[in-house]
């Protein structure tokens, strides 16, 4: 018996890329893709009406815990269990935020956003959907995460809201990792740094990227993927780069 996969923030980038590199290997297993408003998802919805048997879209909106419950209720009243969980979603700017240059530029509003989308969301999703790992197969509870999220790592400062609140997020990963390892051994639980995605989220930012470490979406889901196949129990609470190797907290 095997179970679904699960991908949250799944409407476009690597979420959407994710979602395509999983319907597209043969194990025949499910994917879930949810999203806040999977009316809007046209191309969640394209996938879901070629791969009815597969694929099923759902809401879920990282911001409202009352959404994410009602998503895993769902699942377990249907007895849905999981193999991957894998939290997409993230926010670095959109038309009402913009990465900080500098302490001047910090604005409450956008700090309140990047830590509900980048760190409070993932953790939510794993507290109302965590139960739904815990079976007797291995499994797998990964977040989207950024090396510039890493202390250890940053040597350029700036962009304060995106770095402390995956910085936050990484920590999350890590004090999960440590109450699953005490609960349900068989949940390897990580953070991934995807690299430099040719996606929106990037496309601001990419101009000094050298080609070969500009990843296409569909790169960069196989390449995740290939790390999370090859996951080991000893490597949860880790955060790991798109190459499987480990990133300084």
């Amino acid at each position: 018996m095997s179970g679904s996969r699960l991908v949250q923030g799944a409407s476009r980038g690597i979420g959407l890329g994710l979602v395509d590199a999983l319907l597209a290997r043969e194990d025949g297993a499910s994917v879930i893709a949810t999203c806040r408003a999977p009316a809007a998802a046209d191309a969640l919805r394209e996938r879901a009406k070629r791969h009815p048997d597969r694929l099923r879209v759902m809401a879920l909106d990282v911001q409202e815990e009352a959404s994410i419950a009602r998503c895993a209720e769902t699942l377990a009243a249907e007895g849905v269990e999981l193999d991957l969980l894998i939290n997409a979603s993230g926010l670095l700017h959109d038309a009402m935020m913009k990465p900080e240059k500098r302490l001047a530029d910090l604005d409450p509003e956008t700090l309140r956003r990047a830590f509900e989308v980048n760190a409070i969301g993932p953790l939510l999703v794993a507290k109302h959907l965590y139960p739904l790992l815990r079976h007797e197969r291995r499994a797998v509870l990964a977040s989207l995460s950024a090396r510039v999220g890493s202390i250890g790592d940053n040597r350029l400062g700036g962009w304060y809201a995106y770095r402390a609140s995956k910085a936050a997020q990484n920590m999350g990963t890590k004090t999960l990792a440590l109450e699953l390892k005490r609960v349900a051994r068989r949940i390897i639980c990580v953070g991934l740094h995807p690299g430099t995605v040719e996606t929106d989220l990037s496309a601001p930012f990419r101009s000094q990227v050298p080609e070969e470490r500009l990843f296409s979406v569909d790169r960069a889901a196989a390449q995740l993927l290939d790390v999370i196949d090859r996951l080991e129990p000893d490597q949860t609470g880790m955060l790991l780069a798109w190459d499987g190797s480990p990133i300084p907290w």
